[in-house]
C-alpha cells in the first residue's frame, strides 16, 4: 500500500469492504473514530441497516419499513437517525486528529448533503481517512477519487485476503 493520506476501498458489494474496515477499526482501536454499516436481518432475510460507531452507539440507517422518501431499492433511508450518529463520529476524528473510519460513502448515504459536506472536511483535515465506496459512478464519489490525497485499494475475491493481512500497515 501507498501512503496516500487517504485511503478509499472500493468493491462490489458482499466482497468484504466492511468486514475490511472492522478489521481495520479493531487494529487501530483508541486511535481510530468513526462508523460502519451492519445488515439488519429477520427470518434470514435483510430488511435494513444500521450503523454502528466505534464506541458502540447505533441506529437505523435504512429498513423496508421507514417511513422515508429516500429510498435506495426496497430500502427506505433514515437520514436524521444517519446524520445524528455519523457526522459527530467523524467530526471527533477531525477535531482531535484521530483516525476517520467511513463505513460506507455510498448510495444511501449520499442523500445526506451535511454528511457530503463533513466527508470533504475529513479528506482536508490533518487526519487520515478510511472509506469504504461503492462501483458505481457518482459525481461526489469521482470528485473525491480524483484526489491526489486519495489512494484507491480494488479489493476482490483475488486479493481480498493479502489486503486484510496488510492492514497491519495502516496507521
Amino acid at each position: 500500500m501507498k501512503s496516500a493520506k487517504n485511503i478509499l476501498i472500493c468493491g462490489k458489494p458482499g466482497i468484504g469492504k466492511t468486514t475490511l474496515i472492522k478489521k481495520i477499526a479493531e487494529n487501530l482501536r483508541e486511535k481510530a473514530t468513526g462508523f460502519y454499516s451492519e445488515e439488519i436481518r429477520r427470518e434470514n432475510k435483510r430488511v435494513g441497516f444500521k450503523i454502528k460507531t466505534l464506541k458502540g452507539k447505533e441506529g437505523i440507517l435504512s429498513h423496508i419499513n421507514s417511513k422515508s422518501p429516500y429510498r435506495v431499492g426496497k430500502y427506505k433511508v433514515n437520514l436524521k437517525e444517519f446524520e445524528e450518529i455519523a457526522i459527530p463520529s467523524i467530526e471527533k476524528g477531525i477535531k482531535m486528529g484521530k483516525i476517520i473510519i467511513i463505513d460506507e460513502i455510498g448510495k444511501m448515504e449520499l442523500y445526506s448533503k451535511k454528511f457530503c459536506q463533513i466527508v470533504m472536511q475529513a479528506l482536508d483535515s490533518s487526519s487520515r481517512t478510511i472509506a469504504t465506496i461503492p462501483v458505481y459512478k457518482n459525481e461526489f464519489l469521482e470528485k473525491i477519487k480524483q484526489r491526489k490525497d486519495v489512494e484507491i485499494i480494488q479489493i476482490t475475491g483475488e486479493n481480498r485476503e493479502k489486503i486484510i493481512y496488510n492492514i497491519q500497515n495502516i496507521h
